[in-house]
């Protein structure tokens, strides 16, 4: 049969109190050391029985783990108290934006001409200034634009203008060019002295001059 379950509850009998502390506290130290070898980790174990006497154990210093432990408490109270200074200021900021974004369209409605019945004669009054200030504007970038617009059309007409007028020059410029080709009379054909200048050689086969047969079987040639 298992153990009983035992409530967990003051011991009214002081022995008994007693040899349950001491057994509870052994048992408690054995682990203590069982988790720090086998998990490799910093445990310090720190009890004071009811009469006050101090037990302890550490492996490797109760006053090093202490501080450890308080610099990490300190550490953690810092994040936190920075997350939650974070969390609050971009609370604060989003509710600034959802107003500014809230006013924004309002305004754009009224410009529309929307949403007028909330606003007062004064604030009736201010948004027609504001458009007859704003249609100023417009009118006067749109006219800004259109001289532009303007000038540049001229410029533009200009420039075609000088570019035909240098067209139409060397048009006429190619045009007289030619006529004075045509003008020019072409040179005479002497087919004689074309002849003659082509042929030189046997020109002079056909003479029949001594020359011509110089040499003794040429001559001999001739006779037969």
């Amino acid at each position: 049969m298992g153990r009983g379950k035992i409530e967990i509850k003051r011991i009214e009998n002081t022995t008994n109190r007693q040899v349950t502390f001491c057994k509870r506290r052994n048992g408690l130290l054995k682990k203590a050391y069982e988790l720090s070898v086998l998990c490799d980790a910093e445990v310090a174990l720190i009890v004071f029985s009811s009469r006050g006497r101090l037990y302890e154990y550490s492996n490797s210093s109760i006053k090093t783990t202490i501080e450890r432990y308080k610099k990490a408490c300190a550490d953690s109270s810092n994040t936190t108290s920075i997350v939650e200074a974070n969390a609050h200021y971009y609370q604060q900021e989003a509710t600034k934006l959802r107003q500014q974004i809230q006013i924004l369209q309002n305004s754009n409605r009224h410009l529309m001409g929307d949403s007028l019945n909330s606003l007062t004669v004064k604030e009736l009054k201010q948004l027609e200034n504001r458009l007859e200030r704003g249609l100023s504007r417009i009118r006067s970038k749109k006219h800004e634009m259109l001289f532009a617009e303007i000038e540049y059309m001229q410029r533009r007409e200009v420039e075609l203008q000088k570019e035909n007028m240098f067209l139409r020059t060397k048009i006429a410029e190619n045009e007289n060019a030619e006529q004075q080709t045509s003008m020019v009379p072409a040179p005479e054909f002497d087919p004689i002295q074309t002849y003659d200048s082509r042929n030189y050689f046997h020109v002079n086969m056909l003479d029949g001059g001594p020359s011509s047969y110089s040499h003794p079987d040429q001559t001999a040639l001739h006779l037969g």
